[in-house]
């Protein structure tokens, strides 16, 4: 009995052969070949002037609609979240008028589509002739100024992307609020925390780890939206490089240009992000 323990101690250690999957690697090799043909083909296509594209790549009129897109994105997206924040909270409040205005808030401005909302946000002017702040229910008028001057394209553009993103991340504060368990707010009531103490110091933090995933995609998407405020002129990059497409007649090749910023502006977010979920996950 002793003998065969010591022989199959001794037994010789075996290699572990992993399992070819053929259909994995067929399938990989046919999208290999298919994008590799597919970047050929536009990369040699006569019809495209890919010089137009390298001229235009870093001119100053392209950089400069870039940074305004930024701009206009990043204070967008700031107030957004302020009032999503805002929203969310009333949504969850005890009172059914707050809450109802709230829903009512998230169902007009997550139901309006963007460029409608643009659109009508860039011609206030048509309704209104001026902004006036005064004593009410007299004559007195201790500030004004024509909507036109307020109201420029690229605050309407903030405001019209603001409302918007508010209605949706709304909701995903919402969402976040609520998958805190009830035993936190209890064991903050069983401290001697009031409502506005609980939701900054305990609810909000944990939520945090809920909320920002899909935060994240929503700067995107706000990043994307924010080439639809083109329609008003708002001055952003789509807005330059259809300007410059109107005059060298390369519509395609300006829009590659767009398209390239854009997609290395969402990889360097998209890296950030990463970090930024990594961190909050280890709290």
């Amino acid at each position: 009995m002793t003998d065969v323990r010591i022989e199959t101690l001794r037994a010789p250690k075996r290699d572990v052969v992993p399992v070819r999957h053929w259909g994995r690697l067929a399938g990989a090799a046919v999208v290999v070949l298919l994008l590799a043909w597919m970047v050929y083909g536009v990369a040699t296509n006569p019809n495209f002037e890919w010089s137009v594209v390298g001229d235009y790549l870093f001119a100053g009129t392209v950089l400069k609609g870039l940074l305004l897109t930024l701009e206009m994105t990043a204070i967008a997206m700031v107030a957004a979240l302020v009032l999503a924040v805002v929203i969310g909270v009333m949504r969850m409040s005890p009172s059914r008028v707050i809450s109802g205005v709230a829903a009512v808030w998230v169902f007009v401005f997550r139901g309006v589509p963007l460029i409608v909302l643009l659109i009508f946000i860039g011609n206030l002017g048509l309704f209104f002739k001026e902004f006036s702040l005064g004593i009410p229910f007299t004559d007195v008028t201790i500030w004004s100024k024509p909507v036109g001057e307020v109201v420029t394209p690229f605050v309407a553009s903030v405001i019209g992307l603001s409302l918007a993103g508010s209605g949706y991340m709304a909701e995903i504060v919402r969402s976040g609020l609520l998958a805190v368990g009830v035993g936190q707010h209890e064991t903050a009531k069983a401290l001697g925390l009031n409502r506005t103490r609980t939701l900054r110091y305990i609810v909000l933090p944990q939520a945090l780890r809920v909320i920002i995933p899909p935060l994240g995609n929503e700067f995107i998407g706000m990043l994307k939206a924010s080439a639809i405020v083109s329609v008003i002129a708002g001055g952003d990059l789509l807005t330059v490089v259809e300007g410059i497409s109107g005059i060298n007649f390369r519509t395609i090749e300006m829009l590659i240009v767009a398209t390239i910023w854009y997609l290395l502006v969402i990889i360097i977010y998209s890296a950030a992000q990463f970090f930024l979920e990594r961190r909050a996950a280890e709290r």
